[in-house]
């Protein structure tokens, strides 16, 4: 991939607003979502806590939208999502006010979507779309993905902000709509001195999907290269399925994490189904360690999760839902479900419960 081939493809969608009448038609949208929920964590050897905590079912944030007609089929579009703690009141991440989405774009019916800015990495969409729970909760997928165990993403990022969900200044073209089920794009986000302590690094994605009928698949490729990587690329993999038998839908996704000798792969299997006002939603999740950094041999270090969850529609806006979650250990892994008591030992079992409430604005 080069980077001609999204320079090609922005200037035809950029160029095309030459030949627009000066008239427009615009439009601001504000809207949220609040979401607070209370989780009980008991991990092995060490008790159990209390919390309460923000985004269980969807993530707390703040949207700004903003969509414009150009005519001719170009529209101009930004996009601005403020993450929030609803437990607190604090901004969800401490350096960032816009730290979900803050991206520019101009869309034409023909050619596709031409967006700047910071945005999800190609790897991260295709599979927060196979996890029922969203990448958020207590039986998020996200629990297994973490730069805390000594492997892959610690190597690349040490305590710095990766890109397994989101890179800044990218420059992204994105498939038009109506190609007969199929949909992808592709990233660039410039290194801009390849400042990991930043969390920066120069990052190449591309995904792409393809719907028939019951039947949806999708594969991505995301590679970043910061001041930490000097043994190659840090590479990020995604293949997954989906399959509607109504009225239950069923996924299969395989993730990796590779860098140099050492390598994360996840494996998750969900079945989710919808009836009336009532949600169901499971997943299995499995992660597995091999290889070595330097001379540490991670291969002991994988975890089982389990997951059940059930939402309870009250209205479009607002839902009661609740959690069940079980992370099982091997060896010398100790992932725990968060906001759990500290000091868990290697091997051991994390669980959690909680329940909460959901309102979109």
């Amino acid at each position: 991939m080069k980077m001609a081939s999204i320079s090609g493809a922005c200037a035809l969608v950029f160029g095309s607003a030459l030949a627009v009448p000066a008239a427009a038609q615009s439009s601001v949208t504000i809207s949220g979502i609040l979401d607070v929920a209370v989780r009980r964590v008991s991990n092995d050897g060490v008790g159990s806590a209390n919390a309460v905590v923000s985004g269980s079912n969807s993530t707390s944030r703040l949207n700004v939208s903003v969509l414009e007609d150009l005519g001719g089929g170009l529209k101009a579009g930004a996009t601005l999502e403020h993450g929030l703690m609803v437990d607190t009141g604090a901004v969800a991440t401490a350096d960032k006010f816009w730290d979900r989405r803050a991206t520019v774009s101009l869309m034409d019916d023909r050619l596709g979507e031409a967006r700047l800015g910071r945005d999800y990495v190609p790897s991260y969409s295709v599979w927060t779309r196979l996890d029922p729970f969203s990448y958020v909760g207590a039986a998020r997928s996200a629990n297994l993905i973490s730069a805390t165990p000594t492997g892959p993403i610690k190597s690349a990022y040490g305590s710095a902000a990766n890109t397994t969900v989101r890179a800044d200044n990218t420059v992204q073209w994105l498939l038009p709509s109506g190609l007969g089920g199929l949909e992808g794009g592709v990233m660039l986000a410039a290194g801009e001195g390849r400042d990991a302590t930043a969390g920066r690094g120069r990052v190449v994605g591309a995904r792409l999907g393809y719907s028939f009928g019951d039947v949806s698949i999708a594969a991505a490729q995301t590679e970043t290269r910061n001041s930490l990587t000097t043994t190659g690329s840090f590479k990020d993999g995604v293949l997954g399925a989906q399959l509607q038998l109504a009225p239950v839908k069923l996924g299969l996704a395989w993730r990796t994490f590779k860098l140099a000798d050492s390598k994360q792969a996840l494996l998750m299997a969900s079945a989710s189904s919808s009836f009336g006002a009532h949600e169901v939603k499971a997943s299995w999740v499995r992660s597995n360690f091999s290889g070595r950094v330097g001379s540490t041999v991670i291969d002991a270090n994988d975890s089982t999760q389990l997951g059940l969850g059930y939402v309870y529609n009250l209205s479009k806006r607002t839902a009661l839902y609740g959690t069940l979650a079980r992370i099982s250990n091997d060896g010398a892994a100790k992932v725990v479900v968060t906001d759990g008591p500290a000091g868990m030992a290697a091997g051991g079992t994390s669980k959690a419960l909680e329940a909460g409430v959901r309102h979109r604005f």
